[in-house]
């Protein structure tokens, strides 16, 4: 399904991919995946469904930047490991 063009939705689903720690366009994916189950089809309805979904995320109080960051890092007793081809 093409992107719509609205600025205002964009910078919502921006939005939503800094606090998922995601990129742009898997917000995008999310918010349209979502918008099909509930059967949203305006840009209206889905600008409001990204911010409801921002809402959601900042409500959970997850910090998921923090998140991923600390599963990025290496326990002390696999530093060293490391996979052959």
């Amino acid at each position: 399904m093409p992107a719509p063009s609205d600025r205002a939705y964009a910078t919502a689903c921006g939005r939503l991919a800094s606090a998922l720690g995601i990129s742009q366009a898997s917000a995008r994916r999310r918010v349209d995946l979502r918008a099909l189950r509930e059967g949203l089809r305006s840009s209206e309805e889905k600008l409001l469904l990204a911010e409801r979904m921002l809402a959601e995320t900042e409500a959970s109080g997850l910090d998921r930047g923090d998140l991923l960051s600390r599963q990025l890092i290496s326990l002390a007793s696999e530093e060293n490991f490391m996979t052959e081809d």
